[in-house]
């Protein structure tokens, strides 16, 4: 755990958080400023600061962490979704603790280009 890390807090219990799912490993909560009708964080329980590097230290916990993404897609109704991860502050992470945004219910052809 990195002691000042706002999601280490959350699986710890020390920050509360609206939770939809929990496994061994993974961690879904509701994002506090979604962007879409369905924006949940699914993170990893282990510290590690980007999917990137989540990969390449713990490949096994990366996969839970997409294939949870997919669950808590489908159990809040949605067929249909985007899995976004930031890395690095020049693509928006604010939060140094991997993690993939699960966004459905939105037109994502009017975010990115194709």
């Amino acid at each position: 755990m990195a002691t000042d890390c706002i999601f280490c807090k959350i699986v710890a219990g020390e920050i509360p958080a609206e939770k939809v799912a929990e496994t061994d490993t993974t961690l879904a909560f509701r994002d506090i400023n979604p962007k879409a009708p369905l924006h949940v964080l699914v993170i990893p329980k282990v510290h590690h600061p980007d999917a990137a590097s989540l990969a390449s230290a713990e490949p096994q916990i990366a996969a839970e962490v997409l294939s949870q993404a997919g669950v808590v897609a489908r159990q809040e109704g949605y067929e249909d979704y985007n899995l976004v991860f930031n890395t690095g502050a020049g693509a928006g992470q604010t939060v140094f603790h991997a993690h993939v945004h699960v966004l459905g219910g939105l037109d994502a052809s009017k975010l990115f280009l194709a």
